[in-house]
C-alpha cells in the first residue's frame, strides 16, 4: 500500500466513524425525545429516505393527527434491529409506516447475499412488531426508485431492477404477517421508471416537493 493509500484510507475511517458517531447522537436524543411523546400515535421510522420526510409538517399544516419521525440516515437493518426500541417500539403506535432496508443492497462481505440478508433481518423485525405491539397497524412501504443518471457508488448495486426484487419481498412478507404493503411511488417516475432527474441530487434521495407527492397518496392512510 502506497502513502497516498494509506492517507485515504485513514481519512475514510475518519468519516466513517464521524458517521457512526452521528447516528449514536441522534439515537440518543430520540431515546430523550421519547420521555415526552404521547404514546399511541402515528409513527414513520426508517433510514435516511424516511429521516428527510417532513411527515411532522406535513400532518399540521393538513390539520391531521400528530406523526412522529425517528428515521436515521445511514441504518440498515442491523442498526434497526440494534435500535428499535428508541425508533419504534419504545413510541408504542397505533400505526408505523416502516422504510427500512435500502441500505442493506450493496455488496456484500465475504461474497454474500444481500437479498438473502435484508429478508432474513426484515423477517426478524417483522416478529418482534408482531409479538411486542400486536394491536399496532403496520404499513410496509415499498422501496422508492433511484435514478442512474446521477453520479452516486451506491447506484452501482442499489438499481431499479434490485430495489424490485426487494419490493417483491417485503409484498410477500407484509401478506404473511398480515401487515400492509403500500406503494406510493407513482408520481415519483419518469417514463423509464426512475426516480424523476429533477427531484434528486444524487439518484437515491429526493426533495420536499417529492416528498409532497407521497404524502398525498398516504394521506388515506393518515
Amino acid at each position: 500500500m502506497t502513502e497516498r493509500d494509506k492517507i485515504m484510507q485513514e481519512m475514510q475511517q475518519n468519516m466513517f466513524a464521524h458517521f457512526r458517531q452521528e447516528q449514536e447522537r441522534k439515537l440518543t436524543n430520540f431515546r430523550q425525545q421519547n420521555a415526552y411523546i404521547q404514546k399511541g400515535r402515528t409513527l414513520f421510522t426508517g433510514s435516511s429516505l424516511m429521516e428527510m420526510f417532513p411527515i411532522t409538517e406535513f400532518c399540521l399544516n393538513e390539520g391531521l393527527p400528530i406523526a412522529y419521525n425517528r428515521g436515521i440516515g445511514g441504518y440498515t437493518t442491523d442498526d434497526f434491529l440494534a435500535a428499535i426500541g428508541p425508533v419504534l417500539l419504545d413510541l408504542e403506535p397505533s400505526k408505523v409506516f416502516i422504510n427500512i432496508g435500502t441500505n442493506d443492497i450493496r455488496s456484500m462481505p465475504n461474497g454474500g447475499d444481500w437479498m438473502e440478508h435484508l429478508s432474513e433481518n426484515y423477517r426478524r423485525i417483522c416478529g418482534i412488531i408482531r409479538e411486542k405491539l400486536p394491536e399496532t397497524e403496520v404499513y410496509m412501504m415499498a422501496y422508492y426508485p433511484v435514478n442512474p443518471d446521477r453520479d452516486s457508488p451506491a447506484l452501482r448495486v442499489r438499481t431499479n431492477a434490485a430495489v424490485g426484487r426487494a419490493n417483491g419481498m417485503v409484498q410477500d412478507l407484509a401478506a404473511e404477517f398480515g401487515f400492509h404493503y403500500i406503494d406510493v411511488n407513482d408520481g415519483l417516475k419518469d417514463e423509464q421508471g426512475n426516480l424523476q432527474f429533477e427531484h434528486t441530487q444524487d439518484g437515491i434521495h429526493f426533495d420536499a416537493a417529492a416528498y409532497r407527492t407521497v404524502f398525498e397518496r398516504l394521506k388515506k392512510y393518515l
